[in-house]
């Protein structure tokens, strides 16, 4: 058989033509291992950190370890169909989430696929979960308030516009409550808000989205979920997602609030996710960058400058206590992070206090700047008031003689504390908490017996609403109580006073 020249030629210029068209190592690589929803992959050699990955059967994944031959990926999925050899690809997208108008009212995972059985999120935008923060530039101070409605709250912790304010205490002491509450007073607010709930069960987010659709508040709230059964990836991701979303109500010059429920959760389904992945561990099996992973997803919250359109994003991030423990790893490294703290103390509520705040280990540290004038000038002696009231309190204990002072003191301490319990799901307006706090400091509760002092604070704010509407709109338009709006609720508290007639209480079965 004879070779001929131009058929060898023709056949080499083909090959060259058609060499890298088709699948390189730079797009697909096989699984070597797989297992506990972390695979390592050959090849891939062209994968970006945190681009999602096909791995077949409708299973994503997203890489994580980029190492010399191989890469370490965590699967947002079951695992279960998955062997070694089969085929990874590419998708060319870092991990993202649809944002926008259409976000809100839905529930959806941390890739923004819905999980509320409506259908598939219709939005043309779409923005990458890691972002980078706003520099210091970019940034104005935080010097407006975002009022969550709960007197304990807006008048000795305020948060502000852009502020991080974390909510820490241990389980079931009413964190998640705080947090529902903020978002159902924001109605009317212009403030979007996000919730995320991080390694939940899913019967208790959708009794929380259930209230949240109760009270209207799904119309401008989205929630992201990764619930307790779901993969630690989607875990890990979901908040990103979340603060993602708000990101982009904030670059578009609006308001918006995110709650992370909670950051505990978040920390041990990383610290799975990096064991998994042969990440060295730390401090508490903990890898090293988890205050890392904290403080840029926390450091995305800002107050934008007026050059960039002026928007904010509030985060009120939540971590779980153990036995009140607030110096352990996790809850030390968010308070370094956050902007103060509200510190829930399961001995008050289980003494009946709600909200259980604990007012001595409760901070803010924007202070002052979050409030309204008249809320400063009412709430200046309150946590004093506090302060001497627990400290009279425990030298009472003793069983020492009280002297008149001493026993003033204690009085009107018990008062202030009773003023101060609100129930869930009833946000109150920021003239209403002046009204009740004003009575409060100013000694008109003084003389009136301990279980009488929530009936007295509801009648007196529907008595000065029904007989001077004027004096409450012009503390909400203003946010100011001057001195003769002063003396007209001082004339109108010593009216009530007069009349006022305590409901007899049925006693508790």
């Amino acid at each position: 058989m004879e070779i001929r020249a131009d058929e060898v030629s023709r056949i080499i210029r083909e090959q060259i033509r058609e060499f890298g068209s088709g699948p390189s190592a730079d797009e697909t690589g096989q699984i070597v291992t797989v297992g506990d929803g972390i695979a390592y992959v050959y090849g891939l050699s062209g994968a970006m950190a945190g681009e999602l990955l096909d791995f077949g059967h409708g299973v994503v994944g997203i890489a994580m370890n980029l190492e010399e031959d191989m890469v370490g990926a965590a699967i947002m999925g079951d695992d279960v169909k998955l062997k070694e050899g089969d085929e990874v690809k590419r998708m060319k997208r870092i991990a993202s989430v649809p944002v926008g108008e259409a976000m809100l009212g839905r529930v959806v995972d941390a890739l923004g696929r819905p999980i509320d059985g409506g259908p598939p999120v219709d939005s043309p935008t779409m923005r990458n979960l890691e972002g980078k923060a706003p520099g210091v530039v970019q940034r104005r101070p935080v010097c407006e308030p975002i009022f969550t409605g709960i007197k304990a709250i807006d008048a000795l912790t305020p948060i502000g516009r852009g502020q991080r304010e974390l909510v820490i205490g241990d389980r079931q002491t009413g964190k998640t409550a705080l947090a529902v509450d903020a978002i159902i007073n924001q109605k009317g607010a212009g403030v979007l808000c996000i919730y995320v709930a991080i390694g939940q069960k899913v019967s208790t987010v959708a009794r929380v989205v259930d209230k949240l659709r109760a009270h209207g508040a799904m119309e401008y709230t989205a929630v992201v979920v990764a619930g307790a059964s779901e993969p630690a990836a989607l875990q890990y991701l979901a908040p990103f997602a979340g603060v993602a979303i708000g990101e982009h109500f904030m670059e578009s010059r609006r308001h918006a609030l995110v709650v992370y429920d909670d950051l505990s959760k978040h920390a041990v389904a990383y610290r799975e996710l990096a064991l998994l992945l042969r990440r060295p561990p730390g401090r508490d099996a903990y890898p090293g960058d988890i205050f890392y992973l904290h403080s840029r997803l926390l450091e995305r919250a800002a107050r934008l400058s007026d050059e960039l359109g002026g928007g904010s994003l509030t985060a009120i991030p939540i971590v779980e206590t153990q036995a009140g423990d607030i110096s352990a790893y996790i809850p030390t490294n968010v308070i370094s992070i956050t902007d103060g703290q509200i510190y829930l103390d399961s001995d008050l509520f289980y003494s009946g206090q709600r909200p259980a705040i604990n007012a001595g280990l409760s901070v803010s540290r924007v202070g002052g700047a979050a409030q309204t004038r008249a809320m400063k000038r009412v709430a200046g002696t309150l946590r004093l008031d506090l302060a001497q009231y627990r400290e009279m309190k425990s030298f009472a204990q003793f069983g020492a003689e009280l002297d008149e002072s001493t026993r003033r003191q204690i009085g009107r301490g018990e008062r202030l504390t009773e003023l101060l319990k609100q129930k869930q799901y009833r946000p109150m307006r920021i003239s209403e908490q002046v009204i009740q706090i004003y009575c409060g400091v100013t000694g008109h509760l003084d003389g009136i017996r301990l279980d009488q002092v929530a009936q007295f604070a509801d009648g007196l704010l529907r008595h000065v609403e029904e007989s001077d509407d004027e004096l409450v709109k012009k503390m909400e338009s203003s946010g100011d109580l001057d001195v003769l709006s002063s003396q007209r609720l001082e004339a109108h508290i010593e009216e009530f006073k007069k009349q006022f007639v305590p409901v007899a209480q049925e006693a508790a079965p």
